[in-house]
């Protein structure tokens, strides 16, 4: 893959919710020419614990007149609105789009089965967190970036991290979308995604 300097890629992060009232929370994506010019906004609602994340950001993206620029789904986590979680082959068909979820912390699986243990339709759950490729990690002036990717070659995830990780390790396109959804559902945004 080419990855020039302007590469359009779509940063996703959920917004904030709270487990034991709401039934839906957001997710919202940020169009980012690599980390220097946002190009979009884009949003959805999820269902918390739900299993349509893959649908929304398939809705999202092809509602965008972005969708033939776009190179890169980026996501903060493989995990939306509590266990909505992400297909990588499901969405690499359905848009022919690479994705790379990245996390800041080393992503235990086991733990993380466990916890899918406790909710419904635990099975299905499963079946995904499957096929989700071995976790790799880079270590950027920040700290070291956890990574899994789906339809790009490690050395392309390697130059999309180094081009966009420019003010934290969480790449600009995910930070942005972090500070936007949780403006958006708290009233400020704070934390780190």
């Amino acid at each position: 893959m080419d990855i020039k300097r302007e590469i359009r890629i779509l940063g996703i992060d959920d917004g904030y919710f709270d487990r034991n009232k709401d039934k839906y929370t957001i997710i919202v994506g940020v169009i980012m020419r690599g980390s220097l010019q946002i190009d979009g906004i884009l949003s959805n609602k999820i269902e918390i614990d739900g299993f349509d994340i893959n649908d929304r950001i398939i809705e999202m993206i092809k509602r965008t007149k972005h969708y033939d620029q776009l190179r890169i789904i980026a996501t903060n986590g493989i995990s939306f609105g509590g266990f909505n979680l992400i297909d990588f082959e499901y969405l690499y068909n359905e848009l022919e789009i690479p994705i790379i979820s990245f996390v800041r912390k080393r992503p235990n699986i086991n733990k993380f089965i466990e916890a899918i243990k406790h909710t419904k339709d635990y099975e299905k759950r499963l079946e995904i967190v499957k096929k989700y490729p071995e976790p790799k990690s880079y270590k950027t002036e920040y700290g070291t970036l956890y990574f899994q990717y789906y339809g790009l070659e490690y050395n392309d995830v390697i130059n999309i991290i180094k081009l966009t990780s420019v003010h934290s390790r969480i790449p600009e396109p995910i930070r942005v979308a972090h500070l936007i959804a949780m403006g958006i559902t708290k009233g400020y945004s704070r934390g780190k995604p």
